[in-house]
């Protein structure tokens, strides 16, 4: 691996013109064909073998053209104080507003709240639900503007009107505040080289990774019905690990230039070297995104594919691009008094920060062990309250439309209005299906917690029907959940009875659903992805006890990043001061999709800041001289590159989409704990202790496992021989 990594980081170097122009080719290639791309981001949730999902289906299948996955909304009167909509009036101005809605090209229908019967008892709130053919990203302006319109219409003449649904759900949109995360970073940079082209070097490369990687996922959106999260994953993924695996190239390129090297063999050992650990880094990133697809939610599946195929080409633009641009660079690489003097740096002359605290955590290694351990428990109590559920309008901050709509259709109804449950009665082999029907209706009704059960609406054929069931309790309270726990319990004696089949969906029963299977996904997930990265870990390692230690670490950070999503989006803890306006359960998709992302950037920091010390002791030194060796040469990348990462996640922070925010808080937060407590303290701690059995190997696995040589023993053993071979070479040519 080294070897073949070294010859690459000399070849991109001579041929940096070359690499250069393809890469650009690349990215101006892939930047074209998406801005002519028309495609769409998908807005259906498809979650395979779900009692849910077999319903939506059925649904589309017995009643076609109903578009069930088209856009919605409930437009949402109150009448002023003292005033009844059902006054002359008001309801003219509520009928021509019902009126105009359903003249929309892309409506389907739009009822009167008055021949809906969706008018509270005292006439003073009432809601027409529009529902549209077409899903809400494919909603024209056009077709919004009418809603607005209608709104103002509405407001002119008196009313108070709100909208809620997903007719007005728009693609998140790039804020101020992850531009000031990239700008951090580049500050991070520039502090940690003193060079401002070296420092460039990393944004340079990882942006032409980003650019890249999602220019293509914007050709394949519609293509692949690709998630509106999606290029906003990838370009968050894709920029922090970008950034770390150039900066830790361009890093140790510094470092062999320091000892001596001339610049060719110092980018050909930087990629040798570093570039292997960049490799295996950038492979468990990889497993840990692709390994969503256990889980088998095309959602999840997706966004995990597509951000693991950003992460592969920060590795492959690292490893090319850096080399390089190195070559273009010269000695501007270099800070200015560097470049002045003829003898390079080694920056060995006194101790610096790394080499203090690794020194320091050696002296007092069982008690940082302890107090690491018991400071990351602490953080993760909160996550045994952990809440799970799917966002809504009522998850949205107080001063939208769709929040105030969501809030005076729980005044006017009821709060099970805004999540009613949709139950299929699939009646074809009844002998009479409308009997069928109206004893699931009757059975429906008398269940706890049923505020009513509408009258079945049945399809042409007269076989299949759809009832809809307000819950008396919130879309997200747990007796919701026990409500549709209780309709699915009845369904086999209602199927022994009558011969129909029920099945229950609707957001509220899909957010069940999702957070089921999700958690009878984890555990099998987490098997994959640990199994498969501590194999990979062994192999880099040549250990046991190193990979072993690697996992439980993780562990770690991810129970405690769980615990402060919790304790900030949930419990409310220091919500204004990451821009958290609604507090509520925790998005179903976060825990398995944190855990995913944060393996695979813990395994990062690992294999950085390890493969170090695994370097020098397979050089000779003692065990703890290779851990001060490792922090030496590492910890200032580390730091770097955590600080980076932070920066970059803590951007998606002010993001308007509460997905993206929740995952950019997280993922900062998690990079904080991994980086800083887990590897630059703990994990010495644990090597300290551990001494040489850390590095322990049992015989016969040695022999087993491949040598991928990622420290670059065989590289320099190589390279050794070959100065050999020159001296020897230039000795004879001095005698003759």
């Amino acid at each position: 691996m080294a070897t073949m990594l070294y010859r690459l980081g000399r070849f991109a170097f001579r041929r940096r013109g070359l690499i250069a122009v393809l890469w650009v080719l690349v990215l101006a290639a892939a930047g074209g064909a998406a801005a002519t791309s028309s495609s769409t981001a998908s807005t259906t949730i498809s979650i395979p073998g779900t009692e849910a999902q077999q319903a939506f289906e059925l649904l589309e299948e017995r009643f076609p053209g109903s578009s069930p996955d088209g856009a919605t909304a409930r437009v949402v009167f109150q009448a002023p104080e003292g005033e009844r909509l059902s006054d002359p009036e008001n309801r003219a101005v509520i009928g021509d507003i019902v009126a105009d809605l359903a003249e929309g090209s892309q409506v389907q229908q739009a009822v009167d709240p008055f021949q809906a019967q969706t008018v509270n008892r005292d006439a003073t709130i009432a809601y027409t639900q529009v529902t549209y053919n077409t899903s809400p990203l494919e909603l024209t302006d056009e077709t919004r503007d009418a809603l607005e319109a209608a709104a103002e219409t509405g407001r002119d003449a008196g009313l108070t009107v709100e909208i809620g649904g997903n007719a007005l759900l728009t693609l998140p949109e790039t804020g101020v505040t992850e531009v000031i995360g990239v700008i951090i970073a580049a500050v991070v940079l520039l502090v940690t080289f003193g060079s401002l082209v070296a420092a460039g070097l990393p944004l340079a490369t990882a942006l032409v990774g980003v650019g890249i990687s999602v220019s293509i996922i914007t050709v394949l959106t519609q293509t692949l019905e690709l998630d509106s999260t999606t290029p906003i994953l990838a370009t968050m993924i894709g920029l922090a690990v970008g950034i770390d695996y150039s900066l830790f190239i361009v890093s140790r390129y510094r470092a062999e230039l320091a000892e001596g090297r001339t610049p060719l063999d110092a980018v050909g050992r930087a990629t040798g070297t570093a570039g292997s650990a960049v490799v295996f880094a950038g492979l468990t990133v990889v497993i840990a995104l692709a390994g969503l697809a256990v889980v088998n939610i095309p959602i999840l599946t997706k966004m995990g594919l597509a951000a693991a195929g950003a992460v592969v080409l920060a590795v492959l633009v690292a490893l090319t691009l850096i080399p390089a641009l190195i070559g273009m660079a010269g000695k501007h690489i270099l800070p200015r008094k560097q470049r002045k003097s003829d003898t390079p740096a080694n920056g060995e002359d006194k101790p610096g920060a790394g080499t203090r605290w690794a020194r320091f955590v050696l002296r007092h290694r069982v008690v940082v062990l302890l107090l690491g351990v018991v400071a990351l428990g602490v953080i993760a109590v909160p996550a045994t309250d952990l809440q799970l559920g799917l966002p809504d309008d009522g998850s949205k901050p107080t001063d939208t439309s769709q929040r105030r709509a969501y809030d005076l259709i729980s005044e006017g109804f009821g709060p099970g209005t805004n999540g009613p449950l949709v139950v299929a009665v699939d009646a074809r082999g009844s002998e009479n299906p409308q009997a069928a029907v109206e004893a699931t209706g009757a059975t429906l009704q008398g269940l706890d917690n049923v505020a009513i059960a509408t009258p079945p609406t049945f399809n042409r054929d007269g076989d299949t029907a759809m009832i809809t069931v307000i819950p008396m309790s919130a879309p997200s309270s747990t007796e919701t959940e026990e409500l549709v726990h209780a309709i699915r319990d009845e369904a086999s004696d209602i199927a022994d009875s009558t011969g129909a089949r029920v099945l229950v969906t609707g957001q509220t029963a899909m957010g069940i659903d999702v957070s089921q299977k999700l958690d009878d996904a984890l555990l099998p997930y987490l098997l994959l992805v640990v199994g498969l990265a501590f194999v990979l870990l062994v192999i880099v390692f040549r250990s046991i006890l190193v990979p072993l230690k690697a996992a439980l670490g993780f562990l770690l950070s991810v129970v405690a990043a769980l615990g402060a999503v919790v304790a900030v989006f949930q419990w409310g803890w220091l919500a204004d001061l990451f821009g958290v306006e609604q507090t509520g359960p925790i998005m179903s998709l976060m825990p398995i999709f944190l855990v995913g992302l944060v393996f695979g950037l813990a395994m990062d920091y690992e294999v950085f800041l390890v493969t170090r010390m695994r370097e020098a002791y397979v050089h000779g030194e003692t065990p703890r001289e290779s851990i001060v060796t490792g922090f030496r040469h590492g910890a200032r990348v580390v730091t770097a590159a955590a600080l980076i990462m932070i920066s970059v996640f803590a951007g998606f922070v002010g993001s308007s989409e509460s997905m993206i925010k929740m995952i950019g808080f997280g993922l900062a937060i998690a990079v904080l704990f991994d980086a800083f407590v887990v590897r630059m303290t703990i994990v010495p701690a644990v090597l300290a202790v551990l001494g040489k059995a850390a590095w322990w190997l049992p015989k016969p696995l040695d022999k087993v496992l491949p040598n991928v040589d990622v420290e670059g023993e065989r590289l320099q053993q190589r390279l050794a021989e070959s100065d050999e071979r020159e001296d020897r070479k230039e000795t004879v040519g001095s005698r003759s």
